[in-house]
């Protein structure tokens, strides 16, 4: 396998974020939302992503922290250790634990409050920039890689949006070709 560089499109089925110290990736199909530090697995949670769908695919950076938010736009909705990514979306702390599991939320990604506290912490702890988040229709497999040391994220499907970052900050690892 190598690494290629993408070119403002999507161009295969591995990503190696560039850098990143902690992968965050929500697997929509399943609910499940497993963070990677330093190229190893941590944690494995259960979420409720949006009912319609959301958030969109794609690979993000967070934009910014808020450990007490409440929404303005869902009456005033608690939203503790708030992870904001994209367009209002963010991964953030429920009273609602019995709907993990499920699609439950308008868009956001909702964790239970104790392991929205831990990442949030975890996030705030390693830079921003240091975090790239994930959102997908499957799960994705760690693999160890020479090519970046913190590992390969394998995903099964492709993402609708990776305009959130920087070009220079998401490669694709692609199999090499059998002659």
């Amino acid at each position: 396998m190598r690494c290629v560089t993408v070119g403002g499109m999507w161009l295969g089925l591995i990503v190696c974020p560039a850098g990143a110290e902690i992968i965050v990736a929500v697997d929509k199909s399943k609910q499940l939302m497993t963070v990677a530090v330093d190229g190893r697995e941590q944690h494995v949670w259960p979420v409720s992503t949006g009912l319609g769908g959301g958030p969109k695919t794609g690979i993000y950076r967070p934009e910014r922290l808020e450990r007490k938010w409440f929404s303005r736009k869902y009456n005033m909705s608690p939203m503790p250790h708030a992870i904001f990514f994209h367009e209002g979306y963010a991964i953030h702390g429920t009273i609602y634990v019995s709907l993990l599991g499920n699609r439950a939320s308008h868009g956001c990604v909702r964790l239970h409050p104790t392991n929205a506290a831990i990442l949030f912490d975890l996030v705030r702890g390693r830079r921003m920039r240091d975090t790239t988040i994930i959102v997908s229709n499957s799960e994705y497999v760690m693999k160890p890689s020479l090519a970046t040391m913190s590992g390969v994220l394998e995903m099964a499907d492709a993402p609708e949006s990776t305009s959130a970052l920087p070009v220079s900050a998401i490669t694709v690892v692609t199999p090499e070709l059998e002659e």
